[in-house]
């Protein structure tokens, strides 16, 4: 991956947990956030086949990230830290994905080129780390993919979402991941790895760590396959 990284037992005294996860892959999170491909999006000159060939790959992880997110929400330690992802999963699963179905029809993707499509490298990637992630047991390593994944897309979004491109397909992708709603959400999933990520084992910390920079690696990646 190319990151130097460094102890969190080194981190300075109240820094937040999330952040030095963040800072460790600074440099390819930077590329993540100020893609060319979210830029094009925003600015309406992102042609039909990129989306097209974009929107497939991404459908791909809806199923593996609703497996992802409800295996969090039931390793959350209370109910109160449960309600917030039971929320944003009937968004996931219900506006996000009439996205996908209206987006598809409009652009002209068929039931066969969906499921005829084979998944990129980048999409094979994701889905098996968010596999490893639920499979895990581990509602820090849960955590850090559902970090990743949600505030990566935060901040691309938040930065373009003054520029208005005039299909829903591209407009509305930028809605779905920018907005008090949504900003609420990534403060939550990050206000619970702050939580507990200070306090886990050396061992673990450097699991969290290296899933959440994989995960960005894959971020960029995929992007990368879209735009090319």
């Amino acid at each position: 991956m190319g990151e130097t990284f460094t102890d969190w037992s080194g981190s300075r005294a109240g820094a937040r947990f999330t952040n030095w996860l963040r800072d460790e892959t600074a440099d390819t999170w930077d590329r993540v956030v100020g893609h060319p491909f979210t830029d094009a999006l925003a600015d309406g000159t992102l042609d039909a086949d990129r989306m097209r060939r974009y929107l497939i790959q991404d459908h791909r992880f809806l199923d593996g990230f609703v497996v992802l997110l409800a295996s969090a929400v039931a390793r959350a330690p209370t109910l109160a830290d449960r309600l917030p992802g039971c929320q944003f999963l009937g968004l996931v699963t219900g506006t996000e994905n009439t996205y996908f179905e209206r987006s598809f029809e409009a652009l002209g993707v068929g039931e066969t080129e969906r499921r005829d499509t084979p998944d990129a490298a980048a999409t094979r990637g994701f889905k098996d780390l968010m596999r490893a992630a639920a499979n895990s047991g581990s509602y820090a390593r849960m955590l850090a993919v559902l970090v990743v994944a949600e505030w990566s897309y935060l901040s691309w979004a938040d930065r373009v979402k003054d520029r208005r491109p005039s299909e829903f397909w591209l407009a509305e992708w930028i809605d779905l991941h920018s907005g008090t709603y949504f900003e609420s959400v990534v403060d939550y999933l990050r206000r619970q790895l702050d939580a507990i990520g200070p306090d886990l084992p050396e061992a673990e910390q450097d699991e969290v760590r290296h899933l959440f920079a994989r995960a960005v690696d894959l971020e960029k990646a995929f992007f990368d396959m879209a735009w090319t």
